[in-house]
């Protein structure tokens, strides 16, 4: 059963949260503050939910503190602080992921799967899709052991959006964490590095080797699917 780990001193939301997760099979423990946290995350944790606010210490030094101590379960951060900057930190700190308060509880359950699924794929090492072998902490792509050049953003937008495949993740979102900033021009950046990215990956054509016609870009990327 997979181990579980809540961090929320909030009772209104652990509440609902613990009934949820123990539903969907976790073997759920609650800790309300950034100091049980990590005294429980010493006893074989599988995956974190982190609310930022903590009455002792702040979520994102609890998440850097894990990374610190070499703990690589994945972190999920639960957090009321929308603004971009906030994210980009959290991301920064150590977390896979996050959720932003009010939250779906139908997307937190889609998120703790998704960073679930990309552990057990082993993504610290290796990820493989079909001939193609993404070296994460080389940063390289390679198709048949040929290395491609795949240029650092390039690299970081086909890695987000193979971690997230099967999710609809909006527009904002892949801007915001490949380039840490949204609006028009980071609208742009994205649909010619999904065009670099296609043409580089050999997608470009107007037909594959089936003989059936591409998408476009918008189409087949999740950052067609909304948020235009």
């Amino acid at each position: 059963m997979t181990k579980l780990l809540l961090v929320e001193d909030d009772t209104a939301i652990s509440g609902p949260l613990l009934r949820a997760l123990g539903r969907e099979g976790y073997d759920v423990q609650l800790a309300e503050a950034g100091r049980d946290a990590l005294e429980a995350m010493q006893g074989g944790i599988d995956v974190v939910i982190l609310d930022l606010g903590l009455p002792d210490i702040d979520g994102l030094d609890v998440a850097r503190q894990a990374r610190a101590n070499g703990w690589d379960f994945p972190i999920l951060i639960l957090t009321a602080r929308s603004e971009e900057v906030d994210m980009v930190v959290g991301l920064d700190a150590g977390a896979d992921d996050y959720v932003t308060k009010p939250f779906r509880l139908a997307e937190l359950l889609a998120r703790v799967r998704a960073v679930l699924r990309r552990a057990e794929a082993g993504e610290g090492d290796v990820i493989r899709i079909k001939d193609l072998i993404i070296d994460v902490p080389g940063h390289r792509v390679l198709r048949e052991g040929v290395e491609l050049g795949i240029s650092g953003k390039e690299y970081d937008l086909l890695v987000f959006l193979v971690r997230n495949a099967g999710q609809a993740v909006s527009r904002t979102e892949i801007s915001r964490h490949v380039w840490g900033v949204t609006g028009d021009d980071a609208s742009k950046k994205l649909d010619m590095h999904v065009s670099w990215l296609r043409r580089k990956l050999g997608g470009d054509d107007e037909e594959n080797e089936g003989g059936r016609r591409s998408r476009r870009p918008e189409e087949e990327s999740p950052a067609g699917r909304r948020g235009r």
